[in-house]
């Protein structure tokens, strides 16, 4: 991790008072998303996507996915090996709820974070955004 790294995620867990995050998983900060043009969704977790093919959802997701996603499981989705290839989540509401559990719950093995609790740090309108730019993408098996 380069120095203006560091700091930029040492200033990022002191403000949110969240460093065994920062440095949980390489150098992985999130991004602000902005959600402008999304109707809001309230802290209330929906069950389903709402922005599903929705392309003010799609393009927002699009680059909250580069911004916050790409480092582990790929650019466009395509997973390089570190992280599951998203390109093949289920479609509609099976798929919804993988990401919902995940996004909220994160992935821990062994006490290792392998997918901090996303929720904790994005919008449910910049999730459900990603969600839709997966969606976007998806390819059969």
């Amino acid at each position: 991790m380069n120095n203006n790294n560091l700091l930029r995620g040492l200033l990022f867990c002191i403000g949110l008072g969240a460093c065994s995050f920062a440095m949980a998983h390489g150098d992985v900060v999130p991004q602000n998303v902005n959600t402008d043009g999304l109707e809001p969704l309230g802290k209330e977790w929906l069950d389903e996507n709402p922005y599903r093919e929705n392309p003010k959802a799609i393009e927002i997701g699009s680059s909250a996915y580069n911004q916050n996603c790409a480092a582990c499981h790929g650019l466009e989705a395509k997973s390089g090996g570190i992280a599951p290839d998203l390109r093949y989540l289920e479609l509609g509401i099976t798929g919804d709820e993988w990401f919902k559990e995940r996004v909220i719950n994160g992935a821990v093995r062994d006490g290792r974070v392998y997918m901090p609790k996303m929720a904790n740090f994005l919008s449910q309108e910049a999730l459900w955004a990603i969600r839709s730019y997966l969606e976007s993408v998806h390819v059969e098996q």
